[in-house]
């Protein structure tokens, strides 16, 4: 979260710290004065728990434009349905549902896997998947407001594992993210999502 200085405020760093202005000697200390301006990052920020447990999709907005990352938390959910999970980012204007790039697997007693180009996917073994765990989604290229992310969740009603990777360009600044399905249709029965941007 950006943390904003009003007024005239001299600012000291230690000998040889980040802040000394170009041509300082190292070792030396630095006064420098900042006047009405926002540090933006270094804060790792939670969003607010959703439980999945009713609906469709399950949507986090008013993500801030100065975020390179996002973390997606699963903790214990899973559908009615054995459709395929997807993660979706977008911006003012909506929520991609073209124009990703990836794949998810899973591994267990059995394996497999699946590309989409319609969200960052995992592809779920079958029925009753209970999924744990994080996709992680980082700023790749500020110039292209392209994302990549990679992901892991593990079953904890089945022995399976189930991993992401993808890349995705949008069409302007991420401002939100999307839980949803890749039929649309299935609806969240159990568990709690949350976010952490940062």
């Amino acid at each position: 979260m950006p943390t904003t200085i009003s007024g005239s405020t001299g600012v000291t760093f230690p000998a040889g710290g980040v802040g000394n202005t170009a041509g300082a000697a190292v070792g030396t200390t630095d006064t420098q004065t900042l006047t009405n301006k926002t540090i933006q990052g270094g804060a790792i920020t939670s969003g607010t728990a959703v439980a999945s447990t009713s609906g469709t999709s399950i949507d986090f907005t008013g993500i801030p434009s100065y975020v390179k990352r996002i973390t997606v938390m699963f903790n214990g959910v899973s559908t009615n349905g054995t459709s395929n999970f997807l993660v979706r980012l977008g911006t003012s204007s909506g929520v991609a549902t073209t124009g990703y790039l990836g794949a998810g697997s899973f591994n267990g007693a059995t394996n497999g896997g699946t590309n989409s180009t319609s969200g960052f996917i995992f592809n779920v073994a079958g029925a009753a998947q209970i999924m744990h765990g994080s996709m992680i989604i980082s700023l790749q290229n500020l110039a292209t407001n392209t994302w990549v992310q990679q992901a892991a969740l593990g079953d904890s009603s089945q022995a399976f594992i189930f991993f992401s990777g993808g890349s995705a360009a949008l069409a302007g600044t991420l401002d939100r993210v999307r839980i949803t399905t890749v039929n649309g249709t299935d609806t969240f029965d159990a568990g709690s999502i949350n976010i952490l941007y940062e």
